[in-house]
């Protein structure tokens, strides 16, 4: 019987959402075509891309909005189904942070999990003590216009991360920041997922944001939409500002800048 070799390396976590041969067309055009994703559970997942090449598309199929094309599959939690099954299994939160502003930010933060049935008293008692890790606490009776960007963009996420789903899908919610509001925000995010353990797919058009944030990156081509590149980020957690200064991270910038700039320069042609 040969030895077991203690130090080998854990077996991969499991995939938690896995697209194959995913296409999207609308009328004439085609948004995506034959596109293969595999999500591991756990994972913070980066898709940057030219504009236009499909990602908010791929974000509605997942979050069981859109319908893909006939003769792709898609599997979650080790289940095939139809996208439309994911319609309230997976926390979305689009680019703008959409608060209702006449509700204060704890009853803005408690609204996804008050429409799936949570009481509003349990709900805002479950709230109450999430605000200080989201740096809110003192500011629950606030309106949504009394808060800085940042502040609106940590009510919109604690609203995704209350409602308890084990994917969450991040579009570009640091977009509209200034970039010292966009760093801490990164930062922040990277504590917050590291305690709550989700499985994180973000999109973004910052390079420099991919990297720092993801496990992997994904590059998608123009349009149509597939996965050209996937990089994956072999860099330290916890990560340190000062890695975007370091070799490894520029060697990897470069490498995924020449990828996405040979597919920009196709969306031009």
């Amino acid at each position: 019987m040969s030895d077991v070799n203690s130090s080998a390396s854990p077996a991969p976590a499991e995939s938690l959402l896995r697209l194959d041969g995913i296409s999207k067309t609308f009328g004439s055009t085609t948004a995506l075509k034959g596109l293969n994703v595999d999500i591991r559970k756990g994972e913070f997942v980066t898709v940057v891309g030219p504009s236009g090449c499909g990602k908010s598309t791929l974000f509605n199929i997942v979050a069981g909005l859109e319908e893909p094309d006939a003769g792709g599959t898609l599997s979650f939690d080790g289940r095939q189904q139809k996208a439309s099954a994911l319609l309230g299994q997976v926390a979305f939160m689009p680019q703008k942070d959409l608060l209702l502003p006449w509700r204060s930010v704890i009853d803005n933060a408690i609204l996804a999990i008050e429409m799936d049935g949570m009481s509003k008293k349990e709900a805002r008692a479950l709230a109450l003590k999430m605000l200080p890790e989201f740096g809110l606490a003192g500011f629950e009776n606030q309106l949504p216009h009394q808060l800085s960007g940042g502040m609106r963009q940590r009510v919109a996420l604690m609203r995704t991360f209350l409602f308890k789903r084990d994917l969450m899908l991040l579009d570009e919610p640091f977009g509209a920041l200034d970039a010292l509001t966009r760093t801490m925000m990164q930062r922040w995010l990277l504590d917050v997922w590291q305690r709550h353990n989700r499985t994180i797919l973000f999109i973004t058009h910052d390079v420099d944001e991919a990297i720092f944030l993801g496990d992997r990156v994904l590059v998608v081509t123009a349009r149509p939409g597939r996965i050209k590149l996937e990089q994956k980020i072999d860099l330290p957690r916890p990560r340190r500002p000062e890695l975007v200064t370091e070799p490894a991270f520029i060697n990897l910038k470069r490498n995924l800048l020449e990828a996405i700039e040979e597919e920009s320069m196709k969306s031009f042609v």
